[in-house]
This record gives C-alpha cells, structure tokens and sequence, in this order.
C-alpha cells in the first residue's frame, strides 16, 4: 500500500510528539506539587548523551533506562535548591539547564557525529496496520508511542482519583493546608520532581534512539524543553490535553518536511521556526494578568513552603 505524503506525516507526527509529551508530562508533575522546573532542557540533553552512551552497548530498553535515571539524578539538585534551601525556583531551573548544556556538550565530544546502530521498531499489528490511515498513522508505531500515551491516561486518573493524587493537588494549591492534614510537603515535591526528571529523561534519551540515531550539542533537543515547559500551560495542567497538544506540536515540526515534499513555496526557515512561535503565543497569552489563576495553574507554584508561615 502506498501512503499519501499526508499520511506519512501524520504517522511521522506520532513520534515526534513523544519527546514533548514525556518531558510536558514530567514538568506537569512537578508543577502540581508546586515546583516550577525550568531545567527541563537540561535534563534532556543529559539523558539524551548518557542513553547514546550507553546505546554503545548494543542494549536499547538499557540505554533509555540510564537516560531517564541521569535526568532523575539531574532533577536531584533542583529538588534539594528549591525544596530544602528554598531557593528561588526560576533561578534554579535556568542555572539547572546551563549546567545540563554545558555537562552534555562536554561528554558528548567524544561521539560528535557517530552514528548509533540501534532504534525503535514498530510493534507488529499483522493486517491491522494495513487499514487505510488508521494503520499507518496509528498501528505501525514503535512501542514508546503507545507507552506515552497510556502514561498521560495513568497520570490523569492519578491526579484526578486517587488519595495520592489528591494530595499531590493540594500541596500545589495550599502546602500550609495540606500540611496541616498531614500531607508530608517536602517528600512530595521531592518525589513529584524527580519523577519529572525521570520523564525529561526518557524525553532526550528517545531522541537519539527512537527518532535521531546521532548526538550533536547543537541540534539533538533544539529547544523542546521550552516548548514542553510551555505545553504545561497551553493544556491547563491537563494531562490528556499535554498529550494533544504534543501532537500539535509534533505535527507543526513534520509540517515543514510535508509541505516541501508538495513543492509548497514557504521558505523553510519559517516552517522551521512553528513550534517555537507557538510557544511563544502561549506564553505571551499566560502573561496576561490573572489568566493563569484562571486556567488551573496550581496556587502555590514556584512559591517556596516554610513550615512556621501561616
């Protein structure tokens, strides 16, 4: 069967949501608790150089686990500077993602360029992934896409109905409240944020073994931790909605590919430059006064917890 381009791109679209979504999600997690993680950049670029690393073994499941541990070992240092020492969450987060360029483009001189001779298969769906456009699009993925998308399900229903998720919630909202209903305030942001990192993690090491099988410092993210930490916004800490909104995202990277596989005369520095536009119009729009209070930003984030205030 011959795919249109259309639906080649579609298809390509899946994929590339997959680091944004990971990473968004992350980021979600940690922003519920309260804990605003502007690091997420860096912690992909650390998982994305440890997972190539370590890829060099030949085990690829082994490969994406050491990346999603670096970006949690990563994540450590701002949970213990914005959690224990209270220091101000922007400032760590933007110090956390200088340090994870720096760090990655340093352990990444070595395999500048080498190619990596492991990725992703799609999972085998028989005749189902010949059905017009649903197969293509949806049933030849690998099997990171669906885990992606069963993780926005499970984080969803993890915040939304479950005791933990609730409390989780209500450390975001009201720490002294929830503190006061013995909810363990510092144990949870920790956690949450760690888990973030684990996500960020995954996010850059499936970047160079599910998508871009090479390491380069100056192209293997490309800003999609700016682009995730932004997505959180866009969806309104929704967890499905990040998936969406991943998906948007994904498609606007592939739109430059498909429109000039069609002779589309758009140059393609401005194709190029789509997702980032888009993040910034979302965050423009959350500067505006009061919205973000408005579409379910967490009450306490970024705002540091000391117990004694009231």
């Amino acid at each position: 069967m011959n795919d249109s381009a259309l639906v080649l791109t579609l298809a390509a679209s899946m994929a590339a949501a997959v680091p944004i979504a990971l990473a968004a999600l992350g980021e979600l997690l940690a922003e519920r608790s309260g804990v605003l993680n502007l690091g997420v950049e860096g912690m992909m670029l650390i998982g994305a150089v440890c997972a190539f690393q370590a890829g060099g073994a030949g085990n690829l499941w082994l490969a994406l686990l050491l990346g999603s541990l670096a970006g949690m070992g990563f994540s450590v240092l701002h949970a213990v500077l914005s959690v224990t020492f209270r220091a101000s969450q922007i400032v760590s987060g933007l110090a956390l993602t200088i340090l994870g360029t720096g760090l990655a483009t340093f352990v990444g001189k070595s395999i500048e360029g080498q190619p990596l001779a492991l990725d992703f298969r799609p999972i085998d769906m028989g005749v189902l992934s010949d059905l017009p456009l649903i197969g293509p699009v949806l049933l030849r993925q690998d099997p990171i896409v669906y885990a992606t998308i069963a993780l926005a399900v499970v984080i969803a229903f993890y915040l939304n109905r479950t005791r933990a998720g609730l409390a989780v919630r209500s450390v975001g909202e009201s720490p002294a409240t929830a503190d006061t209903m013995g909810v363990a305030v510092a144990r949870t942001r920790y956690l949450h944020v760690l888990a973030g990192g684990f996500l960020a993690g995954a996010a850059g090491a499936y970047l160079v073994l599910g998508q871009v099988p090479s390491w380069s410092q100056d192209g293997t993210t490309g800003g999609l931790g700016w682009i995730a930490v932004a997505l959180v916004v866009f969806a309104s800490w929704r967890p499905v909605v990040v998936l969406l909104g991943a998906y948007l995202f994904g498609f606007s990277r592939q739109l430059n590919f498909y429109l000039q596989g069609e002779g589309v005369d758009v140059p393609a520095e401005f194709l190029s430059m789509l997702p980032y536009a888009l993040t910034i119009v979302v965050l423009v729009i959350w500067s505006v006064r009061n919205l973000p209070r408005r579409v379910g930003a967490p009450a306490a984030l970024g705002v540091p917890y000391i117990r004694d205030e009231r």
